[in-house]
């Protein structure tokens, strides 16, 4: 006999998701990839570092600017899916099993007998 307290194919894996840190991580790569396709930004030849036209170095630039804010959405979002995951086991949540069966997504009129 199966344990029907336990896990189903229908017991959620993660929480509901907040938004906010899939709405920053989203700025972060935007910017990431919007900025550097702007010539307008950089297509100068002053300032000059280490005899570099500008053009040159601020693109340079990028480079790490751009690992590190995907490093930062990359954390955001593991994180936050990390909090979905623990908050769908804790007792007493909906997708812990404790909570009501899911439905089968069938919906009849006359009181659930299927003709």
């Amino acid at each position: 006999m199966s344990d029907l307290n336990g896990p189903t194919r229908d017991t959620p894996t993660r929480a509901p998701a907040r938004p906010l840190p899939y709405i920053i991580a989203g700025i972060l790569l935007a910017a990431a990839i919007i900025l550097p396709l702007m010539p307008q930004l950089y297509s100068y030849d002053q300032p000059r570092w280490g005899g570099m036209p500008f053009f040159y170095w601020y693109q340079l630039l990028w480079v790490p600017i751009s690992a590190a804010l995907s490093g930062i959405a990359y954390w955001l979002v593991t994180t936050e899916d990390r909090r979905r995951r623990v908050a769908a086991r804790a007792p007493g949540s909906p997708g812990a099993g404790g909570g009501r069966a899911p439905s089968s997504g069938r919906s009849t009129r006359d009181g659930g007998e299927r003709r």
